[in-house]
């Protein structure tokens, strides 16, 4: 596993932690419950050690069910998250 997120709750931000290779991009992409994408990012890493990035703007998404895919050239993996009050 390349990231982790620091909880699987969240209210209008997600704190990732991750330990991607310099120089290559992290991508994000979050969905709702009917797999709609509500939100994306991409981060270029700028060194070797392990980063924590806070992945904000997220206090419009209404509560419920989401999923975040996270990607770095061909590795991905996907995490159940859920909005919370």
């Amino acid at each position: 596993m390349f990231a982790k997120v620091k909880s699987s709750n969240f209210i209008d931000a997600l704190k990732l932690q991750f330990s991607v290779p310099k120089g290559k991009f992290l991508r994000g992409i979050l969905k709702d419950d009917k797999g709609s994408v509500c939100s994306t990012m991409e981060r270029k890493i700028a060194s070797e050690k392990e980063e924590e990035y806070t992945w904000t703007g997220l206090n419009d998404l209404p509560y419920g069910k989401y999923t975040l895919e996270l990607s770095h050239g061909d590795d991905e993996m996907k995490m159940n998250l859920v909005k919370r009050v």
